[in-house]
């Protein structure tokens, strides 16, 4: 990436949308209540809850806000009947976009995401015309000022995490999407403070992106992410940091 890291980029990236998104709690709200309509309400037995409520602290929702959302979910208060569809489609220079929504009106979300992509240089494709290009990975991050490389990766390949990569000034562990919470808890038992942890959709390969290209696509994704039913958007661009401005 032009000599910066990924971390780098994916930082810059987030400093620039997370400044304007506005309404994180919402999607954070979201995210919780269809966790809990899927899993149930108790995080000790579902996962995705647990990552769910565990980002809804990090980003200082309070407590009552939290377990509304999880009562939502769980039907113990009434609540709006949320759906999840994921959208698939390229923006500029052909990079492919993954949209997850969580919407109680998909005929609403698509034809507001359909709009921002047409109006921004992209197009909606078929189901699965994208996915094939991604694959499911946790990452998490642990800051390289707290550990020494060595240490971290004996302790994350011990607790079957797959790999451990520096990325500027953190370390990376990677782990299949079934032991990303075990592997978060061997290091908490070790000792090691996690600084941040998702599950993300990694792109097997990239497009090199530049210019106006690059000026397009990071307009359409932030315009795409602002959409309040829409929850992440993945890609596969490659952009070096210097245009992410």
């Amino acid at each position: 990436m032009a000599g910066h890291s990924k971390w780098k980029q994916i930082k810059h990236y987030k400093a620039a949308t997370d400044a304007k998104r506005g309404a994180l709690f919402t999607k954070l709200i979201r995210e919780i209540t269809m966790a809990a309509k899927i899993g149930g309400g108790d995080p000790g037995g579902n996962p995705r809850l647990r990552l769910a409520i565990d980002t809804a602290r990090a980003n200082s929702m309070p407590k009552e806000n939290i377990e509304r959302a999880v009562k939502k979910g769980t039907g113990e208060l009434e609540g709006v009947d949320y759906q999840e569809i994921t959208y698939e489609g390229y923006g500029p220079a052909g990079v492919a976009l993954l949209i997850d929504t969580v919407t109680d009106n998909p005929t609403r979300t698509v034809a507001e995401v359909r709009s921002k992509m047409s109006r921004l240089g992209g197009n909606l494709g078929t189901p699965n015309s994208v996915a094939w290009m991604f694959e499911k990975k946790g990452h998490v991050y642990v800051d390289a000022s707290t550990i020494g490389e060595d240490a971290l990766m004996e302790a994350a390949l011990e607790a079957g995490a797959e790999d451990v990569t520096r990325e500027d000034e953190r370390f990376l562990v990677t782990t299949s999407p079934t032991d990303f919470h075990a592997v978060q808890e061997s290091l908490k038992s070790a000792g090691i403070e996690i600084a941040e942890a998702e599950l993300t959709m990694v792109p097997k390969s990239t497009v090199k992106v530049e210019g106006k290209d690059a000026e397009s696509l990071l307009k359409l994704i932030e315009t795409i992410d602002d959409l309040d039913d829409v929850q992440k958007v993945w890609a596969n661009f490659d952009i070096d940091v210097t245009e992410m401005v």
